[in-house]
């Protein structure tokens, strides 16, 4: 393995780690800390600057991502196509970080629209009625982001396994246990 190759899963890991990890502590933390706000504009307010200013580094990392991965499939074309279970796990892997995408997508414009419906909120029945339908689908919209990026880094460990040789830390010593 060349260092340009270490760099660059070093590089789809870290950033796979920020966009989990940034998208969870949206869903755990900031998102419960800002429905603490006064009223509907000082919440919507906090919210918007967590992730205002979080969504730099969430918008870096989902590129480089995106980019190391197409490396990663060009760097091991032959084994991703001559090997089945590779092939199957990269076409999953694939299709989960579209799915990765489009939530994250989907919660930055329904976070946006959900801001504005907060903010008129007070003054307009239509608001209110819009802001209590984002509210809802953020519910479940915000765990799609962290639930599919986790599913990657699973399938980046299964990727990782059929790579490595025939006796890994745990095999020995698993290996004597099975004799007995």
């Amino acid at each position: 393995m060349t260092v340009f190759s270490t760099a660059v899963r070093a590089t789809h890991l870290v950033t796979n780690a920020a966009w989990f990890g940034g998208s969870l502590m949206g869903a755990v933390g900031l998102n419960p800390a800002a429905r603490e706000g006064d009223d509907d504009r000082e919440r919507a307010q906090i919210s918007d600057r967590g992730w205002t200013a979080w969504g730099p580094v969430q918008g870096g990392a989902i590129g480089l991502h995106v980019l190391s991965g197409l490396a990663i499939v060009a760097d091991n074309r032959r084994r991703t196509l001559a090997h089945p279970p590779t092939t199957a796990a990269v076409v999953l892997k694939t299709a989960l970080t579209g799915a990765a995408l489009a939530a994250s997508a989907a919660a930055y414009l329904n976070g946006a629209r959900l801001g504005q419906a907060q903010e008129a909120a007070a003054k307009d029945p239509a608001a209110s009625a819009r802001k209590d339908a984002l509210v809802q689908r953020m519910r479940w919209l915000q765990w799609a982001t962290p639930a599919t990026t986790a599913g990657l880094l699973v399938l980046d460990a299964y990727l990782g396994e059929q790579q490595r040789g025939p006796a890994g830390l745990l095999d020995r010593p698993m290996s004597l246990l099975r004799r007995r």
